[in-house]
């Protein structure tokens, strides 16, 4: 089992409820074959453009905001087997997200489970850095997004 942390650090009135938030990172928890045995948490904090500059700045050495940013939880020593675990942090930034749908034309609330099943896919350590590992995370991506109702994001309109 999974808790999700909804956290909700910005004013933008765009933000999907948060069972919503809820409802997206547990579909791509369900579609994954990483998902580790136990009982873990999961914080999705939903911040202003300024927010996202600066862990961008700090964590990735890139001084501009983006999306979404993910950061895998680890093995606390001593933690007692039968408490939950960290799987990570979602960081999403509420106001390129609406940006980028309306750029690309995409639905805001489709954008948003997008965003949100890419960054939780992150935390089980799914990338995109080569052709094969973005090639296996856009697919589950797809996967996972075609349950929920979501239209392949990758595919032209």
């Amino acid at each position: 089992m999974t808790r999700v942390d909804v956290q909700l650090a910005c004013d933008d009135s765009d933000v999907p409820e948060a069972d919503r938030i809820r409802e997206w990172v547990a579909s791509a928890l369900a579609a994954a074959e990483r998902v580790p045995a136990g009982e873990y948490d999961v914080s999705v904090r939903v911040v202003a453009v300024d927010e996202m500059q600066a862990l961008n700045r700090d964590f990735r050495g890139k001084d501009s905001p983006t999306n979404v940013l993910s950061f895998p939880g680890g093995d606390v020593a001593g933690l007692p087997e039968d408490e939950s675990r960290a799987l990570g942090d979602v960081v999403i930034c509420a106001e390129i997200v609406r940006d980028e749908a309306a750029e690309q034309n995409k639905s805001l609330a489709d954008h948003w489970a997008h965003i949100l099943v890419h960054g939780t896919l992150h935390l089980l350590g799914y990338d995109h850095i080569s052709h094969e590992q973005a090639a296996e995370m856009e697919g589950l991506e797809v996967r996972v997004l075609t349950t929920i109702g979501v239209r392949d994001p990758y595919r032209v309109q």
